[in-house]
């Protein structure tokens, strides 16, 4: 479970590093890690909380389009998640819908390569 929190959090960082309108707005390196840490925790609650709604919700879009819709859902999340944190004077922020979509697919990529090789890191002991 903690490994993969961590593995969120990292794909959380790397969407905040390297998509335009998701940005940490903390000065000091500390603060910018418990900013990410914490909408890490925020985006997890809102994961497990609200996702299986929307995914039922929304269940024959997801299977119209084979599963894509789950990218529109996680961009949802994110923003969600951005409004929740502002909330709580968390120091991270999704500018727009666009931002989040970019970030929820670099979040699924990241997240898929770093679970694959963590389970396959698990295997191995």
């Amino acid at each position: 479970m903690i490994v993969r929190f961590l593995v969120n959090a990292l794909a959380l960082g790397v969407a905040t590093w390297l998509v335009p309108g998701i940005v940490l707005t903390a000065s000091r390196p500390e603060q910018k890690i418990l900013a990410l840490l914490l909408a890490a925790v925020i985006f997890g609650l809102v994961n497990s909380l609200v996702k299986p709604l929307f995914v039922f919700v929304t269940s024959p879009l997801l299977l119209v389009t084979l599963g894509l819709f789950l990218l529109v859902i996680n961009a949802a999340l994110l923003l969600l998640t951005s409004w929740v944190a502002g909330h709580l004077g968390i120091a991270w922020h999704v500018s727009n819908f666009v931002s989040a979509f970019f970030g929820a697919l670099l979040m699924s990529v990241v997240s898929f390569l770093l679970g694959a090789f963590t389970s396959r890191q698990q295997v191995h002991r």
